[in-house]
């Protein structure tokens, strides 16, 4: 199974960007991870959030295939501590599903036809965060998850 994290926009912050791809790398020694990213859109200002969210919406599902297992990353998610989430990832692994797809949406949110595609939805706080953290936090978070999955000594409890 692969790990795809889909980002709308690139990683402004340099620091950000290498800490994400540190963890990225630390997973992909357990299980095939990457990160993918939309262009953010172009010529935004006359936009409202609702067309800027269908325009967004659009970038992600075209880069989605059928097959696709999706978790949108959402405030309104099921929240799991670090072991749920490892057992998830777990039983995904073992599902046979070819392409896990966890989705980080652009800044208004998802259009309603990205809610419609996904199979899931998983909340990382119910704090907000800028979608720079997310990405960090949930690479960190499949690199922990893996570690427990091995009974390596990374996580605590």
């Amino acid at each position: 199974m692969d790990i795809i994290l889909l980002t709308v926009g690139k990683t402004a912050d340099g620091q950000i960007a290498d800490l994400t791809d540190r963890y990225i790398g630390r997973a992909s020694h357990y299980v095939p991870m990457q990160m993918r990213c939309i262009p953010d859109l172009r010529k935004t200002k006359g936009l409202t959030a609702e067309k800027r969210r269908q325009l967004e919406g659009e970038a992600i599902l075209s880069s989605l295939t059928p097959s696709d297992h999706v978790c949108l990353l959402d405030e309104r998610g099921k929240e799991l501590t670090s072991m749920e989430f490892s057992d998830l990832l777990s039983k995904r692994m073992a599902s046979g599903i070819k392409r896990l797809v966890f989705v980080v949406g652009g800044p208004y949110g998802f259009s309603p036809d990205v809610y419609a595609r996904a199979d899931s939805k998983l909340s990382l706080s119910k704090m907000t965060f800028s979608h720079e953290m997310v990405r960090l936090f949930f690479a960190e978070q499949v690199y922990r998850a893996m570690t427990i999955l091995r009974g390596e000594p990374y996580h605590h409890e």
